[in-house]
């Protein structure tokens, strides 16, 4: 099924012109040249510092009274993050099976897997109408359960992929610290919206606006390390998890959360924080922590997750768009029949009334074709409005 299956574990294709020589797997570097060299040094420098903005700008929408707002009543947050941390790690390692990924492909599709949710997730549940409160309250909670629960679940299903080649190569310690790390700047983010929450709207416009510069200056900048090796990224089977793994954690996220009986904002919020993943994150920790023989380009993987996540959550988001207004124009003209009947009722009532009291037959024959001609007349009034 996977015409690259295998291609991902040889080394030779993981240096600039697919040619490396046959070095240790827990060397530091690939004998790269001065100028690839310095590259890939600005690779990770771009992605250490627009990972710290992006969780600056996370930090900045975080608020502790919402946060203890939702921890005293925690079924919408336990449900979410459960749903976050069994779906989408399970998703990743199905299809890594499913597509019969080579070892190091699954691996950097299962972190991305196992990734926390991004800030991403807060626009599109407010794009939903969802629960805002609890998208980011859900986000916070994901990325400090993170520390114990990426290592722990990496460690659990990287035995269910190919146990001899990966041991020893993934580097739980690095992961842990990652995280550990990318809390300092999320806390400085909240203690900015706490002291100056004047300053918070700019810096999380800034972190959306680093997001999408940095994708594009992090393609260039790899296809210019990579070289053509970078197209090993586009192959059918990772084109296809990319597009089923975000699609799959977005209608799972829902499904579960009905099944709990959760409303239906927080069904919405759910089914978002779910299928997006910090593909920030990901990208660093494939990139930082990992040596280049292991996992090569695929740490450009998230950013193709990336498009596929917001292509998939725009579709979403536009569906629900036209199927709420819909709703809404056929509640609207529900209530305006009702009234038209209410109000038709009521002054039939009154006629036939005035006409039992005048005693004249033919005035109640007048009276009703009045009240007809006034409902008539008062129809398209009732609609305009």
């Amino acid at each position: 099924m996977n015409k690259t299956k295998g291609a991902f574990d040889s080394p030779e294709l993981w240096s600039p012109g697919c040619r490396q020589s046959s070095t240790s797997l827990t060397s530091l570097a690939p004998p790269f040249a001065s100028g690839q060299q310095a590259i890939d040094t600005a690779l990770n420098i771009i992605l250490i510092v627009v990972l710290l903005v992006i969780m600056v700008s996370l930090g900045c929408t975080i608020e502790i009274a919402k946060i203890t707002t939702h921890l005293r009543r925690p079924k919408g947050v336990a449900i979410a993050v459960l749903v976050q941390y069994s779906i989408m790690p399970l998703t990743a390692f199905i299809l890594g099976k499913l597509f019969q990924l080579g070892t190091s492909e699954s691996l950097a599709i299962l972190i991305c897997g196992c990734c926390p949710g991004g800030n991403l997730s807060n626009i599109f549940s407010l794009a939903l109408r969802g629960d805002g409160n609890l998208s980011v309250v859900m986000t916070a909670c994901s990325m400090v359960l993170a520390i114990g629960l990426m290592p722990l679940l990496l460690y659990l299903y990287s035995g269910g992929l190919y146990e001899d080649d990966l041991q020893g190569k993934v580097p739980y310690k690095g992961i842990i610290t990652s995280l550990v790390l990318m809390l300092i700047p999320c806390a400085i983010g909240i203690i900015l919206n706490e002291k100056k929450p004047q300053y918070t709207g700019l810096i999380t416009k800034a972190g959306m606006v680093m997001l999408l510069l940095s994708s594009a200056a992090i393609i260039v900048l790899s296809v210019a390390n990579m070289g053509s090796c970078i197209m090993v990224v586009f192959s059918p089977s990772l084109l296809g998890t990319s597009a089923l793994m975000p699609l799959t954690g977005f209608l799972l996220g829902y499904a579960v959360s009905a099944a709990f009986k959760l409303d239906d904002r927080c069904r919405r919020t759910v089914c978002m924080e779910t299928g997006c993943q910090n593909v920030q994150l990901c990208s660093a920790i494939l990139k930082v922590t990992f040596t280049p023989e292991i996992i090569g380009p695929l740490y450009f993987f998230p950013l193709l997750y990336l498009l596929f996540q917001l292509g998939e959550a725009f579709l979403i988001i536009l569906v629900f768009r036209i199927h709420d207004r819909k709703m809404k124009a056929n509640d609207a003209a529900k209530i305006i029949s009702a009234s038209v009947d209410t109000f038709s009722a009521e002054e039939i009532k009154s006629v036939s009334r005035h006409c039992r009291n005048s005693g004249k037959p033919g005035k109640q024959y007048t009276d009703s074709e009045a009240v007809a001609l006034t409902t008539l007349q008062a129809l398209p009034s009732a609609a305009s409005s």
